[in-house]
């Protein structure tokens, strides 16, 4: 038989097209299929419900084009079946640019689900609470996108400052500084405000501070009182940190590190905010504080040692040495991991259940192989006692252990303020997959 020019034409047109719809579909396939296993994974490990503000996708609007997927730096996002869908729940941290990313608007940014709920302080629209006096603004109020954090440290800043009826010694307390607090202290400073601003921690950031090293945060332009537009897109965390010191510098802004709020109590002019350093009388309080709550602490002696903190922040500062990690989270088990790492580093993790939890399946394999090859010391349903100088005692299976030890890292979690908060009368709602 002998083809007709046309159907050779037509035939040198269509083949390369079905060429490349075919690597297009296999292509999309795997990937489906990859993302699917990312989904089973979080479900099997019981890590498929997310922390707080996260995306739900109206899948009768989703057209599957990827675009959140690409834009989501944590790798939550997936697509399954022609559709976008949230497979890695846990790593979701609620920033918000795979809304943005959306080219049909189905995205919605939500807090809890129907199995968990989320705390969320009710704030009116000048960030006040049904405490008059008390504002919120920034992660505890919902706010984890840094831009917005950062908008609304600043309006409930000027919210504060037009609260002029109230006497005290000082205008406003603020409390945290994160990229809210950092917000509303410089402009309490543009102001001339009379404030203190306290931390907790060493230094500022936030959660961010608490992120592991050279991890990407992604930030969009931003108005900073005192400063003016800041442009910035993805950056490392150290970047973020060195670019909000540089702030501090340049300003002049002084914050009280290492200053725990420990109590707020209401007097006839205003506020009482007790601290682990002295006490501090104000008209107003602005808390800009985060989720993650106080660090739970493990209430033993020797704790208050300088070489036991809780949060791993650089794994290299441990090299050599002899280290003890508490919990049996995900954290705990990539802390120990990166320690043991470190050439002539021992390791031990000490969590009080009979098993892991709610980890995800890789970091348990990846133990499992650690302990295997002697790399970590793994005490299961066991608990601290002591700390000392230079040694850690233990209870394990009846029987009290002695370790060596250099270093304590406590991953055991955080004591959310949702308890202070009603005890200083703010009404709290819990949201169940609700903006």
């Amino acid at each position: 038989m002998v083809l007709s020019t046309e159907l050779i034409s037509v035939l040198l047109y269509v083949s390369p097209l079905a060429v490349v719809m075919y690597l297009y579909l296999r292509r999309h396939a795997k990937r489906a299929a990859q993302h699917a296993g990312v989904l089973r994974e979080s479900v099997e490990a019981g890590l498929n419900e997310p922390p707080s503000l996260h995306p739900v996708i109206n899948p009768n609007r989703c057209i599957g084009s990827g675009a959140c997927v690409k834009a989501c730096p944590e790798k939550a996002l997936g697509i399954i079946n022609g559709k976008g869908q949230l497979i890695n729940a846990s790593s979701c941290i609620g920033h918000g640019a795979c809304r943005l990313a959306c080219p049909v608007d189905a995205i919605q940014l939500v807090f809890g689900t129907e199995k968990r709920g989320v705390d969320i302080p009710q704030v009116q629209p000048n960030f006040e609470t049904n405490v008059p006096g008390i504002f919120i603004a920034g992660e505890l109020g919902g706010m984890g996108l840094i831009r917005n954090a950062v908008e609304q440290g600043r309006q409930a800043l000027e919210s504060v400052a037009r609260t002029q009826d109230r006497e005290g010694e000082l205008d406003v307390v603020i409390v945290g500084t994160g990229p809210s607090g950092i917000s509303s202290a410089l402009a309490a400073m543009e102001k001339k405000l009379r404030f203190v601003a306290v931390e907790q921690e060493n230094s500022l950031g936030g959660t961010v501070y608490h992120y592991p090293r050279n991890k990407v945060v992604m930030t969009t332009p931003m108005r900073l009182p005192m400063v003016g537009t800041v442009k910035m897109g993805e950056v490392s965390k150290e970047s973020l940190l060195e670019f909000w010191n540089g702030i501090i510098q340049k300003t002049g802004l002084k914050i009280n590190f290492n200053e725990r709020m420990e109590k707020i109590e209401q007097t006839a002019s205003g506020f009482e905010v007790q601290t682990n350093r002295q006490v501090y009388r104000t008209r107003n309080v602005l808390l800009t504080i985060g989720r993650r709550g106080t660090p739970r602490k493990l209430g033993v002696a020797g704790e208050e040692q300088p070489k036991v903190v809780y949060r791993l922040i650089d794994p290299e500062q441990y090299r050599g040495q002899h280290v003890l990690v508490v919990g049996g989270g995900d954290s705990a088990l990539e802390a120990a991991l990166a320690i043991a790492d470190q050439p002539g580093s021992t390791v031990a993790l000490s969590y009080r259940s009979e098993a892991f939890g709610r980890v995800k399946p890789k970091n348990r394999q990846r133990l499992d192989e650690a302990q295997a090859a002697g790399r970590v010391q793994v005490l299961l349903k066991s608990s601290v006692k002591e700390i000392v100088s230079d040694a850690v005692s233990i209870e394990h299976d009846g029987q009290t252990l002695s370790l060596k030890n250099d270093a304590v890292i406590v991953c055991a979690g955080g004591i959310l303020p949702t308890p202070f908060l009603k005890e200083i009368g703010i009404m709290v709602e819990t949201k169940h997959g609700t903006a």
